[in-house]
């Protein structure tokens, strides 16, 4: 099953696009999408107001900033090496608090029952992305086989 905002159900509700709102750290998140931009922003004010887009608008926000020149990532007045062990622990709580927290995202993936989860569309570079393709079906896997991230 290949994870986009464009397929049909479940695999449009899987994508990073999809508003599934979750709490992370106090602050309310709309989508992981709004999420995932987020943390290119050093800014918590503005870290709040991306994490309350959804789809385009919140990948549309984060676009343009040039990240990947230092590979830092910000979150709650911290910054994340992109290749650390605590990027990779920050990204964990976000998806799990996302699938305990939103029943439409939790249905969405058990509804994929044992189908393999792939996303064409995603990147495998580290070190052009915030969330590779494997970093991204990997969790989603991990929580439909209800393993600890």
């Amino acid at each position: 099953m290949d994870i986009s905002s464009g397929a049909g159900y479940p695999a449009s509700s899987l994508s990073n696009f999809a508003g599934h709102r979750f709490i992370i750290d106090d602050v309310e998140c709309y989508s992981m999408e709004g999420f995932l931009q987020s943390l290119k922003f050093k800014s918590e004010p503005m870290q709040g107001e991306v994490c309350k887009l959804i789809g385009k608008a919140a990948k549309f926000k984060g676009k343009h900033k040039k990240w990947w020149l230092t590979q830092t990532l910000y979150w709650k007045g911290k910054e994340y090496k992109r290749s650390s062990e605590a990027y990779q622990n920050l990204l964990n709580r976000a998806y799990k608090a996302m699938y305990e927290q939103s029943e439409s995202f939790r249905n969405a993936l058990h509804a994929t029952h044992n189908s393999s989860i792939t996303h064409s569309l995603g990147k495998n570079d580290m070190t052009h992305t915030v969330l590779t393709t494997s970093e991204f079906c990997g969790r989603l896997i991990k929580l439909r086989q209800n393993k600890t991230l």
